[in-house]
């Protein structure tokens, strides 16, 4: 492991000088730049853009699959980069129960038989609910992962580059207003000649030294090749006011106005890169943030298509549904407890519920058996009234010659006949007659 100790030195340097300026910040001691009210608006609206996908990301993770232990696991194998382990869904599962419990309890039995037969219809909703996650996953989960894991640290990596760009500006700013108040001080500062300055006077020992005439100073030999002016050493004087002498600590001569000259000079370049550099990058980020749009165009698009794979779904749950409920339709009415003759109904249960424990049976009440339906729904007249206009939603296949086929978006003339079940009607189209289902059908005023 390569360890640097002056990187590391330096980014605490760094961290620590970021933590003064945001400090000072927050205390209104330091200048702030501030970013356009329109570049403050598009930080917002990315803010809230990458909230609000994170929320119905995970809840649609949650209505995709609700066991939290599974959705760990995925994520487990998604992050490790391998494949998803097969899983059954709720409904296949239950279809293989019921399966197992046919075939113990005797499939050829009332109760097996109907067993059956909602296993291949749970199977089958099992069958499409995987399908849905699927396309689910694909066209509108995938797409927001991407932009969370993608677009957005993008976003976030030059957010936080603009902001130390930012604190550097403000940095510079800082430095070149300093130099310049040092500067402004400097110059109102008399040149120290011959004479000794007003604010300024010297040290016992510097006293003694001048008024010995025996051990000349060290600085004679110097005063002689600069008759015009000369300065002190700084350790010899003791200044009244500290704030004249700044860096250095020696007097304000016109070589420490260079100085500052210099020192604003290079503040006011160094100004100037970092004013470059901060307006590069929040050009760069004003472009990222810009993009936000263009994801929500992409996020409508997979909104879209989640809702365009939920209408399947669940045209394809209603569809097996009804096939189910057609299937059990046509099982005898008295099925349920004809293995059990001995046991008699109890006599507290109630009509309704008797009723409600039956299975729908396609029966048309004072009509024949069904071996003579087709004959008697031959013989029976139309009422007088009461006859309606119906549109057929959905093909509809005959199970037998008393009921009648259908195809989608025809017309046909159905009514009712008195004790009929009120979940089948009786339709006609031409010279044909037969019962039909009313699911399938849009009745007309």
């Amino acid at each position: 492991m390569d360890f640097n100790m002056k990187k590391l030195a330096s980014d605490a340097g760094i961290f620590f000088t970021r933590a003064v300026q945001f400090t000072e910040e927050k205390f209104g001691q330091a200048e702030k730049t501030e970013l356009d009210a329109h570049f403050e608006n598009l930080l917002v609206r990315a803010d809230s853009t990458k909230n609000w996908t994170e929320k119905i990301l995970r809840q649609t993770e949650v209505l995709l699959q609700p066991n939290p232990s599974a959705r760990v696991e995925e994520f487990l194998y998604e992050k490790l980069d391998r494949k998803v382990p097969s899983r059954v869904t709720n409904g296949e599962l239950l279809a293989q129960y019921m399966a197992e419990a046919a075939s113990e309890l005797g499939p050829t039995t009332p109760y097996g038989k109907t067993l059956i037969k909602v296993a291949e219809a749970e199977k089958h909703l099992g069958a499409a609910e995987r399908d849905f996650i699927h396309t689910a996953s694909i066209n509108f989960l995938t797409p927001l992962r991407n932009f969370l894991e993608g677009d957005w640290k993008t976003i976030s990596k030059e957010r936080r580059l603009l902001q130390n760009r930012r604190l550097d500006l403000d940095a510079c700013k800082a430095r070149l207003k300093k130099a310049k108040a040092a500067e402004a001080k400097a110059t109102t500062v008399p040149d120290f000649q011959e004479t000794r300055p007003r604010n300024y006077i010297l040290s016992a020992s510097a006293s003694a030294t001048l008024d010995d005439t025996s051990h000349p100073p060290p600085w004679a030999e110097w005063k002689e090749k600069h008759p015009g002016g000369w300065r002190l050493p700084c350790f010899f004087l003791l200044p009244l006011n500290p704030s004249v002498t700044q860096a250095r600590g020696c007097l304000s001569l016109p070589e420490d106005r260079k100085l500052w000259n210099d020192e604003v000079d290079k503040a006011e370049q160094e100004l100037r890169v970092a004013q470059t550099e901060f307006d590069r990058q929040a050009e760069v980020t004003r472009l990222l943030l810009e993009g936000i749009s263009s994801t929500h165009v992409n996020h409508l698009r997979c909104l879209h298509e989640f809702v365009k794979s939920q209408t399947t779904y669940y045209a394809q749950c209603y569809r097996h549904m009804l096939d189910l409920q057609k299937q059990l339709g046509r099982f005898p009415g008295t099925f349920v407890g004809a293995s059990e003759p001995a046991s008699p109904p109890l006599s507290s249960t109630s009509p309704t519920t008797t009723a409600a424990t039956m299975p729908v049976v396609p029966s048309v009440a004072g009509l024949a058996p069904p071996g003579e339906a087709a004959l008697c729904l031959e013989e029976v007249a139309p009422p007088a009234s009461g006859t309606r206009k119906a549109r057929v939603l959905y093909d509809y296949e005959a199970a037998d010659s008393s009921e009648l086929a259908l195809l989608a978006d025809e017309l046909i003339t159905v009514y009712s006949l008195p004790g009929m079940d009120p979940d089948w009607l009786i339709g006609e189209r031409g010279n044909k007659k037969g019962k039909v289902p009313v699911t399938y059908l849009e009745l007309l005023s």
